[in-house]
């Protein structure tokens, strides 16, 4: 019976020591979030510009846009479509960056009619950085939206940020707000058919046609 008892009793006391090591072990991990939405309406391109600009407002403590002169007189059979790149692969820098797991690719959205960054300080991670295009075509326009942001994980700090993420939210819930914003502001403005088409993480239901409730401790 003992030597039975014995290697079972072993191993759970090493199975409880992983988990509290697990949970000691500070980790950094690189976030990435994008969402690709159809907004289907003939509203004037500067109306639907103006409700978007308002929509990430609502979110960001700084932002800079831009709305280019569109190259084109008709609007185009088909949208445009955000590409990720690194402006410094290849570099030092990019290698050194890449060692400490920071994210440094951009999105870039060619032949838009409106382009944002934005930035937002959230409790637990390093700044949120958020990117939006949108492009006009014949039916409407297409808003795509990304962002990325780092954020610490365990160690002895962890408890203290659960609370902070439970009281003012978490960057993820920030996130997924600022580009659901941007939409509902779109929608409510326009009376447009907004459809989400594609994006990571995977998104569930229409939450854009839901009220937009505030996350706990976000100031009026």
């Amino acid at each position: 019976m003992k030597k039975v008892v014995l290697p079972a009793l072993i191993a759970v006391l090493l199975s409880g020591c992983g988990t509290v090591n697990n949970a000691l072990t500070e980790k950094t991990k690189t976030v990435e979030y994008y969402r690709i939405f159809d907004i289907k309406t003939q509203v004037d391109r500067a109306d639907v510009i103006a409700a978007a600009s308002d929509g990430l407002g609502e979110n960001v403590n700084s932002a800079k846009e831009n709305t280019p002169i569109p190259t084109f007189s008709v609007a185009p059979e088909q949208p445009g479509r955000f590409t990720l790149v690194n402006p410094f692969e290849g570099t030092k820098l990019a290698s050194f960056a890449a060692m400490s797991g920071a994210n440094m690719k951009m999105a870039k959205c060619e032949g838009a009619v409106w382009t944002a960054t934005a930035s937002r300080d959230v409790v637990g991670s390093d700044s949120l950085r958020l990117t939006a295009c949108l492009w006009q075509y014949k039916d409407g326009y297409h808003l795509d939206t990304y962002a990325s942001f780092t954020k610490q994980e365990g160690g002895l700090m962890q408890i203290s940020r659960s609370m902070a993420g439970a009281m003012v939210g978490t960057p993820e819930e920030w996130t997924e707000k600022t580009f659901l914003d941007i939409v509902r502001k779109i929608q409510e403005e326009t009376h447009a058919q907004v459809k989400y088409l594609e994006g990571y993480p995977k998104m569930q239901g229409t939450p854009w046609l839901d009220t937009g409730a505030k996350i706990d401790g976000q100031d009026s």
